[in-house]
Formats: structure tokens, C-alpha cells, sequence
């Protein structure tokens, strides 16, 4: 039987997710909802047994929820700007990658802005920001960053999306009212196209600041404190790099489970796995370079309160997490991804990043707040079952995301594919005709 988008050539792989709702569709789609439903759940208890069923107390008033929530929007730089800048730099490579980096920032964002308003005993009180916030406070500045930063991302993933939009409207393909509607009317004239590219280019420069804006913004929420190991200049880099570190192992990991689940290997070759797992490494070599800096310079001086702190990681009840994040964002990936960079290292080198980085966070947060200056015995933070399931609830919801993305649009830009080899062949023809004796 003749298969419902073979109309759409040879590209017409792209297009099967859209028709893929069959049973594996539905199963996975009803686990990531029943996960995603019981979170909802335990914070629908938590909002009325108040936070006492979290693990925060006095002094650790910050953790799991806001180390989620650095770690979700850390993560959405895997679209905008490894996106954008290799758009920018009309790196050819960058035509199957580009739109699976854009929907996981749009994903994460809405993910990770939620975060404190789940942190917030009372949520109600998020109108006080908006209502009575004062630019003097970077909480104002970060809700400011975190929606601009939104809106950016989700203008600049539907900008590529309507010519592929506008090709399954004329296909006669399902959900074609909802098409209609979404391809805004886009015939492909050149004069739409030229359009289109224009607002894509203002796009793509704007996002680039924006995105760097916003982790810089997020920084300051700690280094504007006089908090031991918070108040640092070097924050602000430290957590750009490494947002587009780990947003970069996510995106690697994105990439070799659509390979596998919607059989993309003839788009999602094994030479985008190894440019990408060269920024890779050089985000682990600065993020190694940004640490020592600033585990150096803390213990140099030898503040006291800064040394509590130091030691607290080094040596005390949180050593295993700190040189676990030391190895698997730095000595791990090093030893993966500077000999033999194949798939399956890549993807390795990519969990294991992932998990360090969520480390970090939570390095980052916690012992400076267990470690007070008053001279009360400090703790060890213990998340409950109702902080670790949120988190898993917020995976679950980004898996889902992605699935239903999966099933209603392409997962690669059709077009820009397409564009690409009608490029490669002409500069091929063109350097051919180069050889050739001219015609007298």
C-alpha cells in the first residue's frame, strides 16, 4: 500500500512522524502524560500542605526547584544559539540540525520558567514582580530576560517552519485547516521568500544577545549576594559557557534518539555527531578553565567564610558530587571526545555532561547556603520524593513536547535540506565547468 506522504519525493522521511500515531505513538505518549500528570499532582499537594513536604528549610531556602530551573534554561542555548551563530556563519552542515535545537529551547524555556513560581509557597505573589517589581532587583531583570528570550525563540523556530508548513497545506496532508492557518498564506514567491529570510536574519542577530542575557542575568541572581562563593565577576561567563555546554550535550542526545526512533540516518550523519562533538570538547576545555579560575582565586585569599565553603565541597559531605561533576564534564569528555569521536562516544560524552552539569547546579546552590556565617551547626540537604518527582515530571514534559511537535510537524527543515543539496550539486556542476577548456 502506497504510504500517505510518499507524494513528498525523496525527502518524504521527514514527513513521517506526522503520520507515525500509531500504538508505540500512543504508548509513549500516554506514559510521559500519566509522569507529567502525577507531578502535577504532588504540586497541587504541595500548594496545600505547604512546603514543609520539600526538603527546604532554614538556611537552604534555594535548591532542587531552582537548581532545576538554571539547569532548564541553561539548557534552551542549545537552539538559539548554536542555531542562530551556525546560521550566521552559513556553516552548510548546520541544515538538518537547526530545527531540532529550536524546539528544544522553546520546550525547556516553558519548562524552566515555572520552576520558581513552583518554588514559591505562595505563587500568587509572581503579580508582586510584576506589579510592584523594582528594576533595581535582578529577580525583575530575569523575568524581563526570560520572556523577551521566549518570545525571540518562539518567533525564530515558526519563521523556518512556514515554507515546510505551507508544503504540507498543499499536499492535501491531515490536519490541513490547521496548516492553512499556520502557513500564513505563504505561496513561495520569491518575494515571500526574500520575506522570509529577512526576518530570519534580524532574528537571528537579535537572539544571540538575548540568549546570552538571559544566563548572564540568571548569574546575578547569586553574584549580586554577598553569599560565600556567590558574589564572583566570573559568574556571568561561567554560567554562558556553561549553558551552551550543556545545551549542547542535550541536543546531541536529542539527535542520536530521533536518528534511531524516526530512522533519520540518511539527514543526521555521522559528520554533524562530529562537528558538534568538537564544540563539545571546547566547551569542556573552558568550562575546566572557568572552574580552576574560580576555585583558585576563592583559595588564594583564604577568606574564612569562603574556605567553609571550599572545603565543604572538597572534602566534605557534598565531595563526591563536586569530583563527580569534575569528571564527567571534564576528565570523561576529554578522554571521549579528543581520540576517536564516533556516535556512540559522542553520546556518552553527552549523558555524561548532562548529569554533570546538573551538578553543578546544585554544587553551586547548596553548600553556600548549608554553610552559614552564624555559628549554628550546617546540615545536608536532603530532596524529598515530591522535589525529585517535579523533576521527573519536567523531563516528561519535555519528552512530550517533543513527541507531539513529532507528530503534527517536521523535525528537520525540509527546505533548507532541500536547499542545501540543489547548493551542493550547483557548486559541484561550477567546479566542474572550472576544469573544462573554455569555448572558443
Amino acid at each position: 500500500m502506497k504510504h500517505a506522504n510518499d507524494h513528498f519525493g525523496e525527502d518524504s522521511v521527514l514527513f513521517d512522524p506526522i503520520y507515525k500515531s500509531g500504538k508505540m505513538f500512543y504508548v509513549a505518549l500516554s506514559v510521559f502524560l500519566a509522569v507529567a500528570g502525577f507531578a502535577v499532582y504532588l504540586y497541587i499537594r504541595q500548594y496545600y500542605l505547604g512546603l514543609g513536604v520539600t526538603g527546604l528549610n532554614y538556611p537552604v531556602f534555594w535548591s532542587f526547584y531552582i537548581v532545576n530551573f538554571v539547569f532548564f534554561i541553561g539548557i534552551s542555548h542549545a537552539g538559539t544559539l548554536i542555531s542562530a551563530i551556525l546560521r550566521l556563519s552559513k556553516a552548510e552542515w548546520r541544515r538538518p540540525v537547526t530545527r531540532v535545537a529550536e524546539i528544544i529551547t522553546v520546550i525547556v524555556l516553558l519548562i524552566g520558567a515555572i520552576h520558581p513560581i513552583i518554588d514559591m509557597g505562595r505563587p500568587d505573589r509572581i503579580l508582586n514582580v510584576i506589579l510592584y517589581g523594582r528594576y533595581q532587583s535582578p529577580l525583575l531583570w530575569d523575568m524581563t530576560a526570560i520572556t523577551t528570550y521566549l518570545m525571540a525563540s518562539s518567533l525564530y523556530l515558526f519563521l523556518p517552519m512556514i515554507p515546510d508548513i505551507a508544503m504540507m497545506r498543499d499536499k492535501g496532508t491531515k490536519f490541513k485547516w490547521l496548516y492553512t492557518i499556520l502557513a500564513w498564506g505563504y505561496e513561495g514567491t520569491p518575494a515571500q521568500k526574500h520575506v522570509i529570510e529577512k526576518a530570519m536574519t534580524i532574528m537571528m542577530v537579535m537572539v544571540v544577545p538575548i540568549a546570552v542575557s538571559v544566563h548572564t542575568v540568571i548569574s546575578y541572581l547569586f553574584a549580586m549576594t554577598v553569599q560565600p562563593m556567590w558574589h564572583s565577576t566570573i559568574f556571568a561567563p561561567y554560567f554562558v559557557v556553561g549553558a551552551i555546554f550543556s545545551g549542547t550535550a542535550v541536543l546531541l542526545i536529542v539527535m542520536v534518539v530521533l536518528r534511531k526512533v524516526y530512522h533519520l540516518e540518511a539527514y543526521l550523519k555521522e559528520i554533524h555527531f562530529k562537528h558538534l562533538g568538537t564544540i563539545l570538547l571546547v566547551m569542556s576545555l573552558l568550562w575546566g578553565y572557568f572552574t580552576f579560575s574560580e576555585y583558585l582565586t576563592t583559595y588564594y585569599p583564604q577568606e574564612p567564610h569562603e574556605m567553609k565553603v571550599f572545603w565543604y565541597k572538597f572534602t566534605g559531605p557534598y565531595t563526591l558530587f563536586f569530583w563527580g561533576m569534575v569528571a564527567l564534564n571534564f576528565v570523561i569528555p576529554i578522554l571521549l571526545l579528543s581520540f576517536k569521536k564516533d556516535i556512540k562516544g559522542i553520546f556518552i560524552a553527552s549523558i555524561c555532561i548532562t548529569i554533570g552539569m546538573w551538578l553543578e547546579r546544585l554544587i553551586i546552590i547548596v553548600p553556600s547556603l548549608i554553610s552559614t556565617r552564624l555559628p549554628y551547626p550546617t546540615g545536608f540537604y536532603i530532596p524529598t520524593f515530591t522535589e525529585i518527582g517535579l523533576f521527573v515530571g519536567g523531563i516528561a514534559l519535555f519528552c512530550m513536547g517533543y513527541l507531539l511537535f513529532a507528530r503534527f510537524f517536521p523535525l528537520l527543515t525540509v527546505w533548507e535540506v532541500q536547499e542545501g543539496r540543489d547548493h551542493g550539486i550547483k557548486e559541484v556542476n561550477d567546479r566542474l565547468r572550472s576544469y573544462l577548456p573554455d569555448k572558443k
